[in-house]
């Protein structure tokens, strides 16, 4: 017994156990955190192995710098932890390896990232300023570990991880965050690498013909030249404006006795607007909703869908436009390699493309020039470019209104309440009112130009702005205040669009289900224009039921249809059904299944056509 006690002793006084010991008390919290995983039995037997390896593999590389490398494992550990904990508590998912791919790109939430922490996070460093260095002054005089025992542990370690990988590759990846779960955060990963390197993630070669694919949405399928709007804004100049962080809920909403978006509640006179229209974005976010408007496809995901395009030619709204006579281009005030779209323009196919190089960097709110700035760029190329085509395509992207929505108080319009001053809410209201006033400038601007009555003209949201962490609870009890209800799913991800096209509407409001993926089929519909290549979405004037997908921002399996919202089960959260009317949680659960199905399968066919497409 007594020699029992001491080897018991002798093994627990061991630096590699003790170390071993932290390791797996830092990534149990890291669980609990990020997966509100509390299963210590599935802590150590799927996620603690894959770490422990890595750290074992370095200690057999580098024999004689052991305590450095289990020093800078730990610190490096802990920084990643940290990333994934803000990632996770911005964007609501759980990054992969594509998203540290994009690093880079951090600068688009930089302003965000200081609402995000908390002092507490950084008790991950813990072990590398003081336990670490404890344990190694305590026991310093002992040896760390043999290297034959460092080798046991390193088939020991590999023979769990490799067993817990191939298991995982069974199982099909339909959710990352939900996978990462209950597989292990880096089997994921690999599981996701290898689906990304053989060309399948999430792909079907079963062809669906354009009436399969309305009969999956709930429609008869009716072909676009006997549609109704087929051809009534033909031969019309087309504006796109893509509205930074846009969300519905502003447009006709006042506070404090003013309107949020004066103008484009007057612009609503002669325009059809749509309510009811859904966020489709995914890692890319505002590129991705430039990928949906000018492809109709689906994004790819968990990946920025630029990064799945190698600047070759693919079928695009552009495309289309320019065979049938117009002459087109795009400005965005920011740097062309942001999200890569120095490969999305030439593939989309633009004439022109302006971008920071070209447009001034004046009066610079967050990270780039106010968008007044933006639009006055466009007003002065239209003359010339009018010129050398009969009908131009103009694709707008704003940028003002752009997270953490500071803004400098000569662009504050609106006059708030004392209770909405330094708010997040209060900050996007003033971004939102202040974008809304240059919209209004150049609309007049194309009047004075004389082209205002021979355009069509799309305004729509990009994607949300207020969620996540950044949002507190005074923002949400504000939120309530102004709603007259909790802020919900459908708040955060309806995005108003609006079809202006003086002498054609007028100021009629559709409430039925759309998706950004159908804002292209529609525009050409009303332009009497067919596309070349297969789309995913529909004309909104024709069809009344749809069935829409959401990658990234909600749960692989998820889908939203003309009564319910399903969010499917996620790192934290279980499954969900939602009422889409009220919000309210039913049990409901009619068609739920055929919904998930017919979802999945059309997304899955969204990614078959880009596929194609690349190989063209």
């Amino acid at each position: 017994m007594q020699k029992w006690n001491m080897n018991l002793k002798n093994h627990i006084s061991c630096p590699f156990i003790l170390i071993m010991f932290v390791l797996l008390i830092k990534i149990t919290a890291f669980q609990m955190i990020i997966f509100d995983n509390k299963s210590i039995f599935h802590i150590i037997l799927i996620e603690f192995p894959m770490w422990a390896l890595m750290l074992t593999g370095l200690l057999l590389i580098f024999k004689k710098r052991r305590w450095l490398s289990i020093w800078l494992f730990n610190l490096c550990l802990s920084a990643l932890f940290i990333v994934i904990m803000y990632y996770t508590r911005y964007f609501s998912t759980i990054p992969s390896y594509y998203d540290v791919k994009q690093i880079y790109q951090s600068n688009s939430v930089g302003g965000t990232v200081a609402l995000l922490g908390s002092p507490f996070d950084f008790l991950f460093f813990l072990d590398v300023v003081l336990i670490l260095p404890l344990i190694w002054f305590i026991t310093k005089k002992s040896e760390l570990i043999s290297f034959a025992s460092i080798k046991k542990w390193t088939i020991a370690f590999s023979c769990a991880g490799l067993i817990t990988t191939v298991i995982a590759f069974f199982y099909p990846l339909v959710d990352v965050s939900y996978f990462a779960k209950k597989h292990g955060y880096i089997q994921s990963q690999f599981v996701q690498f290898y689906e990304r390197g053989i060309g399948t993630a999430l792909a079907k070669n079963d062809h669906l013909s354009d009436k399969e694919l309305e009969n999956l949405k709930g429609n008869a399928f009716v072909p676009p030249s006997e549609h109704d709007t087929f051809g009534l804004a033909k031969n019309r100049h087309v504006f796109t404006i893509q509205v930074e962080s846009l969300q519905e809920f502003v447009i006709n909403k006042s506070i404090n006795g003013q309107e949020i978006t004066p103008n484009l509640n007057r612009l609503l006179k002669d325009s059809a607007y749509f309510d009811h229209v859904y966020q489709q974005i995914g890692a890319g976010n505002t590129s991705d909703a430039e990928w949906i408007m000018h492809t109709s496809l689906y994004p790819e995901g968990m990946d920025p869908t630029v990064n799945v395009i190698d600047g070759s030619d693919i079928p695009s709204l552009v495309h289309t436009l320019e065979r049938n006579g117009y002459g087109t281009a795009t400005y965005h005030a920011d740097d062309i390699t942001y999200w890569s779209r120095d490969k999305l323009y030439p593939a989309l196919g633009f004439d022109y493309i302006y971008t920071s190089e070209e447009i001034p960097n004046e009066k610079e709110i967050g990270f780039g020039p106010a968008d007044e700035v933006l639009f006055n760029y466009v007003e002065k190329q239209l003359p010339d470019q009018m010129e050398d085509h009969p009908l131009m395509y103009s694709n707008i992207i704003t940028l003002t209104s752009h997270t953490p929505f500071e803004m400098p108080d000569e662009y504050e319009y609106l006059n708030l309440p004392d209770s909405y001053k330094d708010t997040y809410v209060g900050n996007y209201l003033q971004s939102v009112r202040y974008t809304d006033e240059q919209i209004g400038k150049f609309i007049q601007s194309l009047k004075e130009l004389g082209i205002y009555d021979q355009s069509l003209i799309l305004i729509y949201g990009d994607h949300s702005g207020l969620h996540g962490a950044p949002v507190t609870e005074k923002d949400e009890q504000l939120l309530k205040e102004m709603l007259g209800h909790d802020y919900n799913l459908h708040d955060r991800f309806v995005v108003p669009v609006i079809f202006n096209a003086p002498g054609i509407f007028n100021g009629e409001t559709h409430s039925q289900l759309g998706g950004q993926i159908d804002l292209m089929p529609t525009l050409l519909n009303l332009l009497g224009i067919e596309h070349d290549s297969q789309m995913i979405g529909h004309n909104l004037f024709q069809y009344k039921k749809n069935l829409l997908g959401m990658r990234y921002y909600m749960p692989g399996g998820s889908f939203i249809s003309d009564n319910t919202l399903y969010t499917a089960p996620s790192a934290k959260l279980p499954a969900l059904l939602y009422n889409r009317e009220t919000m309210k949680k039913t049990k409901n659960t009619k068609n739920m299944q055929k919904n998930i199905d017919n979802t999945l399968q059309i997304m899955q066919y969204s990614d078959y056509i880009r596929k194609e497409q690349e190989k063209q």
